[in-house]
Formats: structure tokens, sequence, C-alpha cells
């Protein structure tokens, strides 16, 4: 099989190590990271269009894939009046999937620390006055606590060094929490980098939660777990 990588960064390097995230293009046009997912998408609800073009324009390569999106649309509908956090706003991509699927008295607070981001999501969102742009560390976000929803995509996860949210302090009971850019478990323990993946052992073995892996993808996974005390 051939692909084709548009882009790439490092992750982490060392002597032994040197980890990269790429935009791969597989046969057939499909692209299996970021913003570049959504390349030849006619099909998207038109707030997330917006967002994915204003992405594009920018240069922002890190929107959620459509099909977490999809996932995230889901999970926003079922809320009904609530109050749904975001950690990372981006340029919007993954806030415009929640937005399309939340109820018209839904809140959704987003933080991002990057001020470019914000004003172009801000202008995607000028219309939307469900929506409520913060700017700053994503630590900011636990103001709007506690949510009903709560999407961790821009830090809280307890991936790298920084340590994990205490649900406890941030979700209401029976709140759900979410958590993308994971490969799928092959087996027990999840492992990452050739060691238990501590990170998603958190989430999937807390005592406060009752937690799933989901896939989105054959390449990707999601965790969503409840909060139940």
């Amino acid at each position: 099989m051939m692909w084709r990588v548009h882009s790439e960064r490092e992750l982490y390097r060392d002597q032994w190590v040197d980890l990269r995230v790429a935009d791969v293009e597989l046969p057939g046009g499909r692209h299996v990271s970021g913003t570049a997912a959504y390349d030849g998408r006619t099909d998207l609800p038109p707030l997330v269009a917006q967002a994915v073009s204003a992405a594009r324009r920018h240069g922002f390569d890190k929107s959620c894939r459509p099909e977490q999106g999809e996932l995230l649309r889901v999970l926003a509908r079922g809320i009904g009046t609530g109050v749904i956090g975001e950690t990372g706003t981006g340029c919007g991509v993954g806030l415009a999937w929640l937005a399309t699927g939340a109820a018209a008295d839904a809140r959704l607070v987003s933080v991002e620390r990057d001020k470019t981001r914000v004003a172009i999501s801000k202008q995607v969102f000028a219309g939307e006055s469900r929506v409520e742009l913060l700017e700053g560390d994503w630590r900011k976000l636990k103001e709007a606590a506690p949510f009903d929803l709560l999407v961790l995509d821009g830090g809280g996860q307890g991936k790298g060094d920084e340590p994990p949210i205490d649900p406890a302090e941030w979700l209401r009971p029976g709140g759900v929490v979410v958590l993308d850019d994971f490969t799928p478990m092959r087996g027990w323990p999840p492992m990452h980098m050739g060691r238990p993946d501590t990170a998603r052992l958190y989430w999937l073995e807390h005592p406060g939660l009752r937690s799933a892996e989901v896939r989105v993808t054959p390449e990707w996974a999601s965790i969503v777990a409840t909060f139940v005390g």
C-alpha cells in the first residue's frame, strides 16, 4: 500500500526514539489526521464547514477528525439543557460539531491559549449566542464548571508531563468527559511506546467513572466516560 505524507511535526526525540505525528494521505485520497481529513467533504454542517474553512485559511492543521466530530455532535445532542466545555478551541472545528448537536438553550464554553486563534473562532461563532470563548490556559475553563459534557482536547488529559483533571471538580454527577487521539487498544493493558499507557489507564480505571474506548476509525479511538461520583 502506498501513501503520501503531506506534513509532519516532532513530538518527542531522544537517543532511542524519534516520535512524530504526520498528515498522511492513503490510497483513494483519504487523510488520517487533522484539518486535511476534511478534504473533499461536501456533507458538513454549515457551521462546521465555516470552521474548517477558517482553519484552512490560517494554516491550522490540528482540527479534530470528522469522525470524532460526529461523535461530539451525538454526545452534545444527548445533553439537552446543560453546559458543554472544551479545552483547546483551535479554529473552532470541534466546537462547531458540538454546537451543531447542542440544544437551543445549551451553553458552550471553550478555552484557547493562542489569541490569534481565539480571534478567528470569534468570527466563526459571531452569530452563536450559546458559545462563549475564553483566552488563556486550559485551566481557565474550570471557572465554568461543573459540566454536563467536557471535551479535553487541549489540556487536562494527563498526556505528557501534566496531571489529568479530577473529574469530581469538573463534572456534574452523570456528566460525560471525552478524550480523543488514542490508537485503538489491541490488548490489556493498553500500551504506549512499549509501556502501559498510564494516561489512558487513568480514565479507564478511575473509580468515579464508567468508561469505554470507542473507535471512530480503524486508526483512531476516543474515551467516553460518565462521572458517577
